[in-house]
């Protein structure tokens, strides 16, 4: 099993903006959805954020290396 970090680096920038916004997406609806009612396992939502931030970290790392 690849580890995520390499898994985003084979990605181009389209596929991760797409991840990315579906990452927010998911995390919304996860949050909303704590909030009503406990989630069985709230671990999933630090999950999500640590997702967002290696995909954000990506294509920052992307954006200073093109200049």
């Amino acid at each position: 099993m690849k580890q995520k970090k390499e898994e985003y680096r084979e990605l181009s920038d389209k596929d991760l903006k797409e991840r990315l916004d579906a990452e927010k997406f998911s995390l919304n609806q996860l949050s909303i959805n704590h909030t009503i009612t406990p989630l069985d396992n709230s671990g999933s939502l630090k999950t999500k954020r640590r997702n967002i931030a290696r995909i954000n970290t990506e294509l920052r790392a992307r954006e200073l290396k093109k200049d």
